[in-house]
């Protein structure tokens, strides 16, 4: 997490330099420098993950205001006021992680934190906060009220999960027997109404010809996610052989998607044990008989999840990192 600290008085420059050796983050102080408010805020807002103000929650308020859009992009605020007593999320408390750094800034300077939300005010399940702690996608970010506001009246919820989830299920969830009776969902292959949290696990293998376009590839990443009928939020990264390294569509394509792409010798790639989907003319060209499964699965030390799919010269396959969820969701 990238933080940004602010304060507004000397004192107040003490104790952001202070929270600052225990969680990093770069110290200003409004007023000094050429630093305003307004161009601070707006560079953080777009730049650091959390903004931590040390000073009145109504300076903040406003110097964000601007700028909020959605709980799924805001960046976690916190307010601290300068004598160190109170630590106060406003913005993203639960999927931007505001809560949590409340909790870690009043570890350090012995505040009280004040957290706000219904479902931490009344000691119950976040579904939001767990898909966080999860390193999961919301996909549908409107429908987590729903989950909500059914623990906070009492009512039960019923689940899905692909994955073998760890620990004591918390108070008030239940196993769906059938998959239209789930509230929410961990899966890779979000289906029907329910608040679908998506697990960002997957590296997709990438295999395709000299001066394959990143139009091409994209029109091909989107029948390989309508194949399987699995979410394109689950992938984090792409591979492929280095033979690849250069191409200029394919690495436009993974720019686009804001994945890293790693390449790997055939070498490499001859070396990852298990079946894989073989060609003798990739065989004939690259060295190695296969390189979208092969690639996916190393980089991913994980299993392949989807295998080779071919569109329009291009392959692809889907590996999947370990994932172990549990219940947990709160730092500890």
């Amino acid at each position: 997490m990238t933080r940004a600290y602010l304060a507004f008085t000397e004192t107040g420059l003490a104790l952001a330099k202070r929270l600052a050796v225990a969680l990093p983050g770069s110290v200003a102080r409004c007023g000094r420098d050429g630093v305003s408010l307004a161009e601070w805020a707006s560079a953080q807002f777009v730049h650091s993950d959390a903004l931590i103000f040390v000073g009145a929650a109504g300076l903040a308020v406003r110097a964000i205001a601007p700028h909020c859009k959605s709980k799924t992009t805001d960046p976690a605020v916190v307010v601290v006021d300068e004598c160190g007593r109170f630590a106060v999320p406003i913005l993203s408390g639960h999927l931007g992680g505001a809560n949590d750094l409340a909790r870690a800034i009043a570890a350090v300077c012995g505040a009280v934190p004040v957290i706000t939300t219904a479902t931490d005010a009344h000691g119950i399940f976040a579904v939001d906060e767990w898909a966080k702690h999860q390193n999961c996608m919301v996909l549908e970010p409107e429908r987590i009220k729903l989950v909500s506001g059914k623990l906070l009246a009492g009512q039960p919820v019923y689940y899905r999960a692909d994955f073998p989830v760890m620990g004591t299920v918390p108070a008030g969830l239940f196993l769906a027997d059938t998959p239209e009776k789930a509230d929410f969902a961990l899966t890779l292959c979000p289906t029907g109404q329910a608040l679908h949290l998506v697990p960002r696990i997957g590296v997709l293998g990438i295999g395709c010809k000299r001066g394959t376009s990143a139009e091409t590839l994209e029109a091909a990443f989107a029948a390989f996610c309508t194949r399987y009928g699995f979410a394109a939020q689950a992938v984090t990264a792409a591979a492929s052989i280095d033979l690849k390294q250069n191409e200029p569509g394919l690495l436009a394509f993974c720019q686009a998607h804001g994945w890293p792409v790693r390449f790997y010798s055939a070498a490499q790639l001859r070396s990852v044990p298990g079946q894989f989907t073989p060609s003798p003319f990739v065989q004939s060209v690259t060295g190695v008989d296969n390189v979208c499964e092969r690639a996916a699965v190393l980089d991913a030390d994980g299993s392949l999840f989807y295998p080779k799919f071919a569109c329009s010269g291009v392959t692809l396959a889907l590996a999947c990192r370990p994932f172990a969820p549990d219940w947990r969701w709160q730092n500890a």
